[in-house]
């Protein structure tokens, strides 16, 4: 079990950040997410020593969508990283945490008027046109403000990552970005190109999420590389930089079997060079979006022990106070984690459970089953990486308050996140009578 890896204390329970999880579920109550900041100060590392040793000019730029807090940009504005945002919210988000504008780029299939506005008023370092319309509005907010930007085209490059159906975003048949088979790649380059606002920096695209193979990402590079060397012979543009998108798998289960980020980082830059080479074209800057990998190990989800239901001859549930609402990726995309008793680490697995939220939803099982030891009310039980899609994508259903959020870093707590209250369900309700 992926468990094997986690560090217990004298007392037998799971240490996050160097405190112990059973402390924090005690001081801050439960369901609560935990982050070991350590840990994501690690990957980042990992991503950086990759490229450092190739020697090319790079960006790592964080995917917020993964999980945006104002303690996550300052973190990631300590390590030197970029960003990218595909909303309003966390753009607001990450300019509160005093996190650089110009490392912040701006993703999104159907940014608004207010959305555009906001980036360019401003100053955030590019904007990511996804389609037509959009160019249109930000040459709008442009010329009406008297000023430019920096953007780059995504481009939706016909290939396909072999990944859940929900995460495949490269392929043709996509909502996002320009679709290179028909052309509309090469009509945006000209309506962008002659709009003198607007300074085409690169291109990108993004072929798809929890990805464990490198061969998607060679192919993209290759193409990448071909669609520049087509531009620059038709219209004597060259991108400065190729933005490859994200979808570096993690392991949820020992039935996972993801790549180091050195992997994946030597095999695109070996294509790049190699295909850059052959088509007489300057190796641009490379920019990655990594989110999942750099977050997602380093979560996790605590939740308390309430009732079991013991079925003879079938296998039992236990209920925690926690669920869907906090973790949606088992329910929606029958996503696979595993979870520890954090206050019986060493206890022998005596029992196979089926662990259940307590949202009224028959869906709402965190794990289908699981070995686990003999569990009673007020055990603590902590889902593993779920740092990535957990808290980002939690829900107020059934009015169930969103958990605090919690770092933990060299043993030492702070609270990131408040835990929402009842009177935070009710604070935008206005009475009808």
């Amino acid at each position: 079990m992926i468990s094997s890896e986690l560090k217990t204390n004298d007392q037998n329970h799971l240490i996050i950040g160097g405190v112990d999880s059973v402390k924090l579920a005690h001081k801050y109550g439960t369901p609560l997410v935990v982050y070991d900041v350590e840990k994501i100060r690690q990957q980042i590392k990992r991503f950086k020593s990759s490229f450092d040793e190739s020697g090319l000019k790079y960006e790592i730029s964080y995917a917020s969508k993964a999980f945006a807090a104002i303690g996550m940009y300052q973190v990631l504005k300590q390590e030197g990283l970029h960003t990218d945002v595909v909303s309003g919210g966390e753009l607001y988000t990450a300019l509160k945490a005093g996190f650089p504008a110009d490392k912040i780029s701006f993703h999104g299939n159907n940014k608004s008027y207010q959305e555009l506005e906001m980036a360019v008023d401003n100053h955030i370092g590019v904007v990511i046109l996804d389609n037509f319309l959009e160019i249109e509005l930000l040459k709008k907010v442009l010329q009406e403000k008297h000023t430019s930007i920096n953007v780059m085209l995504r481009l939706t490059p016909g290939i396909s990552a072999h990944t859940h159906k929900y995460d495949q975003t490269g392929q043709v048949d996509s909502k996002f970005g320009f679709d290179v088979e028909s052309g509309q790649d090469k009509k945006a380059l000209k309506q962008v190109l002659a709009i003198p606002e607007m300074k085409l920096i690169g291109i990108h695209a993004h072929i798809g999420s929890q990805i464990f193979g490198v061969q998607g990402f060679e192919m993209l590079a290759q193409k990448m590389v071909d669609i520049s060397a087509e531009w620059k012979k038709e219209f004597e543009y060259k991108p400065e930089i190729l933005n490859l998108g994200g979808g570096f798998g993690i392991s949820y289960t020992d039935e996972d079997e993801p790549i180091g980020p050195d992997i994946f980082i030597n095999k695109i830059i070996t294509t790049l060079k190699e295909a850059t080479q052959k088509a007489d074209l300057v190796l641009p800057e490379v920019w990655i979006e990594p989110g999942r990998s750099i977050v997602g190990p380093a979560g996790f989800n605590l939740y308390t022990v309430g009732s079991r239901k013991d079925i003879p001859g079938m296998t039992s549930y236990i209920n925690v106070d926690g669920g869907m609402g906090d973790n949606i990726r088992p329910a929606l995309y029958q996503a696979k984690y595993e979870a520890v008793v954090t206050n019986k680490m060493k206890a022998e697995l005596t029992e196979v459970d089926h662990l259940a939220g307590k949202y009224c939803e028959s869906g709402d099982i965190l794990i289908d089953k699981q070995k686990f030891p003999a569990l009673v009310p007020g055990d603590i039980v902590a889902m593993l990486d779920t740092g990535a899609y957990g808290y980002s994508m939690a829900s107020n259903y059934n009015l169930n308050p969103r958990p605090a959020v919690v770092f933990a870093e060299n043993g030492q707590d702070k609270l990131v996140i408040e835990r929402e209250s009842f009177a935070d369900l009710i604070k935008l309700d206005k009475s009808y009578l």
